[in-house]
């Protein structure tokens, strides 16, 4: 199936019709992975716009969103808050029981959610859900095991990749939107 990145075999782009809620790794998906300290311990990270754009745009497609990461930080919150993101998880080294967690609450099954990883913190949730996802430039067994690899690497527009796949399956993507990043 011809998509804006890339041909998607039909079997994800029929995947991708049912999903209700994407949830994303932060380091080395959202951002390059790279963690910039300084000297007073101050943590930087950068969050590309191409990413921010598309979450927005997902959200108010419909589809719910959310993000589970190993590190904690007060950047990722504010960032993570003003792309509406529903469910801002910090702290969770072995995310697959937080994430199990999250889909009972939500009502919802397995195969309804997607979720984007790029390392072996991630592996068993992408296994988990109906979509698992790696960014191009993820750990070798994370690309292996993945139901879709991304054209796009992580931290360069990645997530936005994987929003205008699911908007695109569900018939959804406005490519004329003023939704602020």
């Amino acid at each position: 199936m011809e998509t804006l990145y890339g041909d998607v075999c039909e079997q994800v782009f029929a995947q991708a019709k049912t999903i209700k809620l994407l949830i994303c790794d932060i380091d080395g998906v959202f951002s390059d992975g790279r963690i910039y300290l300084g000297n007073d311990g101050e943590e930087l990270k950068a969050f590309h716009t191409k990413d921010g754009y598309g979450m927005k745009a997902l959200v108010a497609s419909g589809v719910d969103t959310a993000v589970i990461t190993g590190r904690t930080s007060n950047i990722v919150a504010t960032r993570m808050r003003a792309l509406n993101v529903s469910d801002i998880i910090q702290g969770e080294e072995n995310k697959l029981p937080t994430l199990k967690k999250l889909i009972a609450e939500k009502n919802l099954s397995p195969e309804q959610v997607a979720y984007i990883g790029d390392d072996m913190p991630d592996h068993a949730c992408m296994q988990f859900v109906g979509l698992g996802i790696a960014v191009n430039d993820a750990h070798p067994q994370v690309l292996k095991d993945a139901n879709l690899v991304t054209f796009t690497r992580g931290g360069f527009g990645a997530v936005r990749e994987v929003c205008d796949l699911l908007m695109t399956a569900q018939g959804t993507l406005s490519l004329a939107s003023g939704a602020s990043i």
